[in-house]
């Protein structure tokens, strides 16, 4: 009997370092070549190859925590807000000038708090459920909030007391060897992290949790706690890079940490991660941070150029640096994230290096390896515990069933706290419709992002995008003098490429949705603020503005003249944007509640696979979704600029955080299957109420906008838990079962 030939698949591939992190060291080679040829009065130099350790360092130390967090399959978005707060946190307790603490007792109050924002991120994700992107999105609005109202935007400073601690301080200087300390803490960090994940038990856990969670459970692993554990040693990794930069710049700024999450999330994936979970090695991470530390050198320090200056008729060559514009590198940081992303399963699963090579040389390619799907998986349908209730309850219990309930009675109740507290204000025509205005713009948005969630995706670029829209028409209607027609076509042209490249890298690449906006946030604001050179942009022709402005300034505008009363009253406080965003609204709402679109999108989102097999193309569905917000912030950024007339770079920040808001409060879903206009309109009411009655100047006290974003970063996670545990669970529900169940049996057995 002849036996039978078995084909290896060959060694199992190394947890500590291969074949991807020596490419990983050639690219950094050609890179920094590049760099060298570009710039060689920088790059040229030892120093900045120091410079480029020292500054990698910081990065490369979060990297490391991040690599356990995305290898459990999740994802830390805080780490840039908790660096800057753990760094101004130091400063405002250290300073001499603020609180004056000893450098210990700084340093482990500092520790204490990242290890509380790391628990707190756990505890969300893990034991209440909350999603990964949306409990740490979130927190980085708080944490980003705190820092901003810790700083009153000043910068924080103490090289004077920093002398009189000369061992902790000596932590980011040169040492007598001729490099950073940094650099030594940054490589003792790097290897312990890289044993942890790939020769203890720690590692075996967090691949297992991060392949097959399900999986793991029934082996017996505590997966709960894995991940919380990789939030805590996460948020701790960004702790140190902090009192690095503490010990280095003997100060703080606001803008500390701004953006380091983009940077640390693509460092992980360059470094062979992957998004999907299961897959990392810190060695790997490390280099990957090198990596994009170097391409943001590179593009920051730009190149040098030859300038000819004319001076009393002379003409006179002149050295000079050409350097990127505003917004220019963040354009590139976002392109990275996405294209970082997709490196994973199309080149390191597929094992595009080894194929290639084996063409090269003739041999027999590597026998492929699992694509995608796991054993075991859990399925579930979505918003159907909220239907049965709805549908079972009787008389006023209906309207309380109902997922949108609670949006609808807290506006009304918000608006009455609003009478009760000025009186004066909130009864005036014109102030109520000068809060409709603020509404009317959070209202566009949030339309748009209720077929998103509605599907089972996520937006997190719509405020990026409306800024992107206002950036592009503002730019043509100032510098190239375009008609209004124009700018607005143009507008609506960058707002709904946008919205492309996120349906296509969601849908066609199959990427998480979440990711491919994430990178889209930074791409648009990057370009919004790259079109208009970082500046201001107004005075452009005023036919524009009248898409922002009041019926009644409209009809001035063409020569018509309403007569006194009532007519004319309503024409000076109703604005075009308002009329505009409710036809939208009806239009939309009737879609989603009444025609086979709209159950196709909670179709789509309650049961992904259920509805495929129902026939359902549910790629379309997602692709529209996800079209149809980014043409929605697109209205909104149009509208924008000319209710404003001007344009302003930071316009539409924080939206994504209220438009989120205002459709969970309104009932949907963050896991997708539900959504109801009514709902998510009366939720950006709550949004826009809350954040006037925040504003209102009561008895001379108004709150700053700083603490405001903090308010509504937990005003979100309380609506997402209400929809995972009161909507989702029905916790309620089932404690008066048991408690009626409980009667029962009581009464019974005294019978």
């Amino acid at each position: 009997m002849t036996p039978s030939k078995t084909t290896s698949l060959g060694r199992v591939p190394s947890q500590l370092a291969g074949g991807w992190e020596a490419g990983l060291i050639v690219f950094l080679f050609l890179l920094y070549l590049a760099g060298v040829i570009v710039n060689p009065g920088f790059f040229g130099s030892t120093e900045a190859l120091h410079a480029l350790l020292r500054d990698t360092s910081r990065v490369g130390i979060i990297a490391v925590g991040m690599t356990f967090v995305i290898a459990n399959k999740d994802l830390d978005l805080s780490v840039g807000s908790t660096y800057g707060l753990i760094a101004v946190v130091f400063a405002r307790l250290f300073a001499s000038n603020v609180l004056d603490l000893g450098v210990v007792g700084t340093v482990l109050l500092c520790v204490l708090l990242g290890a509380a924002i790391g628990l707190v991120n756990g505890v969300l994700v893990t034991l209440l459920k909350v999603p990964a992107f949306i409990a740490t999105l979130t927190m980085l609005f708080i944490g980003r909030g705190f820092v901003l109202a810790l700083t009153h935007g000043q910068a924080i400073y103490y090289s004077g007391k920093a002398k009189d601690y000369p061992y902790f301080f000596h932590l980011g200087e040169t040492n007598v060897l001729g490099f950073n300390n940094q650099i030594a803490v940054f490589a003792v960090a790097g290897i312990l992290g890289a044993l942890v994940l790939a020769k203890t038990r720690w590692g075996y856990e967090t691949f297992a949790t991060g392949g097959n969670e399900q999986a793991a459970v029934y082996a017996g692993i505590p997966t709960n706690w894995v991940r919380i554990r990789a939030y805590l040693i996460s948020s701790l990794a960004a702790t140190l890079a902090a009192l690095m930069a503490a010990a280095q710049d003997k100060g703080a700024t606001p803008l500390y940490g701004v953006s380091w999450e983009l940077t640390v999330i693509a460092s992980v994936i360059i470094g062979g991660a992957s998004i999907l979970g299961g897959r990392g090695r810190v060695i790997g991470s490390c280099l990957g941070a090198a990596v994009v530390v170097l391409i943001d050198k590179v593009l920051r320090q730009g190149w040098p150029i030859t300038r000819t200056v004319v001076i009393d008729g002379e003409s006179i060559e002149v050295g000079a640096r050409y350097t990127l514009p505003a917004g220019a590198v963040l354009v590139f940081l976002g392109l990275l994230l996405i294209i970082a992303v997709l490196i994973e399963p199309y080149l390191i699963r597929r094992q595009a290096a080894a194929r290639f090579w084996a063409w090269l040389t003739g041999r027999r390619p590597p026998a492929a390896r699992e694509v995608g799907g796991i054993a075991l998986a859990g399925a579930q349908t979505r918003g159907a515990t909220a239907s049965e209730m709805e549908l079972s309850a009787r008389r006023f219990g209906k309207f309380f069933a109902r997922r949108d309930a609670l949006a609808i009675m807290l506006t009304l109740v918000l608006w009455l706290a609003g009478l009760a507290l000025r009186p004066d204000y909130w009864w005036n025509l014109s102030d109520t419709f000068a809060i409709l205005l603020n509404y009317s713009e959070l209202a566009l948005i949030t339309i748009g992002l209720t077929y998103v969630i509605a599907a089972g995706d996520i937006d997190l670029s719509v405020g990026a995008v409306l800024a992107l829209a206002g950036s592009t028409a503002a730019y043509f209607l100032k510098v190239l003098g375009a008609d209004p027609m124009t700018a607005i076509a143009m507008g609506l042209l960058a707002g709904m490429a946008a919205g492309l490249v996120n349906a296509t890298v969601t849908v066609g690449f199959r990427l998480p949705s979440f990711i491919a906006t994430l990178g889209m946030f930074y791409v648009a604001r990057g370009l919004a603020a790259w079109f208009v050179a970082g500046q201001q942009l107004t005075g452009w022709t005023e036919a524009y503005n009248l898409i922002g402005r009041k019926v009644n300034d409209v009809l001035l505008y063409f020569g018509l003249v309403l007569p006194p009363g009532i007519l004319r009253a309503v024409a000076q406080v109703v604005s075009i944007q308002t009329i505009w965003m409710f036809f939208v609204a009806v239009i939309a709402g009737v879609v989603l509640a009444y025609t086979p679109l709209g159950l196709k999108v909670c179709a789509t989102g309650g049961n992904l696979r259920g509805a495929a097999y129902a026939g359902i193309n549910t790629n379309r569905v997602r692709f529209l979704s996800l079209m149809f917000a980014a043409l929605c912030a697109t209205m909104a950024g149009l509208i924008n600029i000319a209710y404003f007339r001007s344009f302003n770079p930071v316009a539409g920040q924080f939206r994504e955080l209220d438009a989120i808001a205002s459709v969970i409060i309104g009932g949907g879903s963050i896991f997708g299957g539900f959504g109801t206009m009514i709902g998510s309109l009366a939720g950006a009411a709550v949004i826009t109420l809350i954040r006037a009655l925040l504003q209102l100047n009561v008895q001379g006290f108004s709150m700053p906008q700083h603490w405001i974003n903090v308010f509504i970063g937990g005003i979100l996670i309380i609506a997402v838990l209400i929809d995972i545990w009161v909507r989702q669970a029905n916790v309620f529900g089932r404690l008066r079962t048991r408690v009626a169940s409980g009667a029962r049996i009581g009464g019974s057995v005294h019978g």
